[in-house]
């Protein structure tokens, strides 16, 4: 079983300081993607490169202390590719992609942060012009290579996928623009579509027990007043393999819990 862990850390050195190092260690994924690292090369070096025996590849933001993602690995991959969008996103640290590739076989792994659009329009203005290439390159990416995206999407797809799901059809990450672009990604049509929503794959029911982010506001967590933000996303043959899911909420690394779902394959 190929192990496959998403986390956003909310920061990698607050992370530690809870115990997420001791508990990789314990849970011994195969690969880690992480989000909102929050730090830059410097504050990685002889800290954060390697992490519980894997190597990890990464893309900082430009801004001090923000965004910034990583795949965590125990597999040498044949290619690591960094940034997708050397335009605008590139500059925000949102995308590093390992590839495993073979004489016979082409995948990548993927981590992703997609933007939030809560601190208002104009980051929401960006928040839609990422999905717009986003949804280009993951089209293009399908066409020629089996993947598995993993990241915080800052979307909650359906109403099952947060507690308040009346009251926040307004706020960015529930708008019907986002939730539509989630289904678009998510038809079974070919030319506009055909990935996999993993977790709804295997847990196609959930509701409560599906969060995996929750407000610092409040008494959110206690309450368990979540949201459903963390995703794998899979080219269909990939996504068919999976077998085992699990939301880990025993300890809280973060504001976000680390999702991971077990696929029926080797790198």
């Amino acid at each position: 079983m190929f192990k496959l862990t998403s986390l956003n850390l909310n920061g990698i050195r607050s992370a530690t300081t809870k115990g997420v190092h001791a508990w990789i260690e314990a849970t011994a994924p195969d690969c880690i993607c992480v989000q909102e690292i929050k730090a830059q090369a410097p504050d990685m070096a002889g800290r954060f490169e390697v992490l519980a025996g894997m190597k990890g590849y990464f893309q900082f933001a430009e801004k001090k202390g923000y965004s910034g993602v990583g795949v965590y690995t125990r597999h040498e991959p044949s290619d690591v590719i960094v940034g997708f969008d050397a335009e605008e996103f590139d500059a925000e640290g949102r995308y590093v992609e390992v590839r495993f590739d073979t004489p016979s076989r082409k995948f990548s792994i993927i981590s992703s942060y997609f933007p939030s659009g809560s601190s208002g329009e104009e980051r929401q203005g960006a928040k839609f012009r990422f999905l717009a290439k986003m949804h280009a390159h993951l089209m293009a990416l399908k066409s020629e290579r089996e993947f598995i995206l993993c990241g915080d999407i800052n979307i909650a797809h359906q109403q099952a996928d947060l507690k308040n799901w009346r009251g926040n059809q307004k706020n960015s990450g529930f708008t019907p623009e986002e939730r539509a672009w989630m289904t678009k990604l998510l038809h079974k049509t070919e030319i506009t579509g055909g990935l996999i929503d993993v977790y709804r794959h295997l847990q196609p029911d959930t509701t409560d027990a599906c969060y995996t982010w929750w407000s610092n506001r409040g008494q959110a967590y206690a309450n368990n007043v979540g949201w459903r933000l963390d995703y794998h996303l899979a080219t269909p043959a990939t996504a068919a393999l999976a077998r085992t899911e699990s939301i880990y909420k025993g300890e809280k690394f973060s504001d976000h819990a680390p999702i991971t779902i077990g696929y029926d394959m080797a790198i």
